[in-house]
């Protein structure tokens, strides 16, 4: 499963590129602001925060257990942010997708609606996915929003599920099964159409 969803993504506003060493830099320079990792595990916008995320990103490609990509720009190779497959779990047909950050500049700009086009086509259509789960800090209302905006559906919230850097963390939970891929795919398809 690792092999197939760790390959190079290509639509037509963004890439993504499986994570590797040369993009720690322009990747350091896109995470420089706080407000990102606002929600997140750790802050990256620090430079120790930013190493450990790095670094963690690496060693999880090098075991097969993660397949983490950078999001750069298809016209200038422009490095936007990060997104990832995690919690790969092939015995179910299961696949999350986080960890996925945008600098800001790169809000609303439709490279997230890219990235998940993207990267739900891989799971569902190559790898034959049959769950592909989110979680997000359910404090995080704009996250919440792009979730149900794909459409996923809530599952629920995990309390207190995690610890981040900023506290104790309640998860909320969304996914999408193969039954519903046809319908999320149109609705993603319309709203990248829109943007042209």
């Amino acid at each position: 499963m690792w092999q197939e969803l760790n390959q190079r993504l290509e639509g037509r506003l963004i890439a993504l590129e499986p994570i590797r060493e040369e993009h720690r830099e322009p990747l350091r320079a896109a995470a420089a602001d706080p407000v990102i990792w606002r929600w997140m595990q750790i802050d990256g916008s620090e430079p120790e925060g930013f190493d450990r995320w790095f670094e963690h990103g690496l060693r999880e490609a090098a075991a097969e257990r993660e397949a983490p990509f950078v999001t750069i720009t298809r016209e200038d190779g422009r490095v936007l942010g990060s997104t990832r497959f995690l919690s790969l779990r092939p015995e179910h047909r299961g696949i999350e997708i986080g960890n996925t950050w945008l600098a800001r500049s790169a809000w609303s700009s439709g490279a997230n609606i890219e990235a998940k086009l993207l990267m739900l086509e891989q799971a569902f259509e190559r790898v034959g996915a049959m769950r592909v789960e989110f979680k997000t800090d359910a404090r995080n209302v704009e996250s919440r929003r792009a979730l149900e905006a794909l459409p996923a559906s809530f599952e629920g919230v995990f309390r207190k599920h995690m610890l981040i850097h900023a506290g104790i963390r309640d998860s909320a939970y969304y996914a999408i099964v193969d039954d519903d891929w046809p319908a999320v795919k149109g609705n993603l398809e319309r709203r990248l159409e829109a943007r042209r």
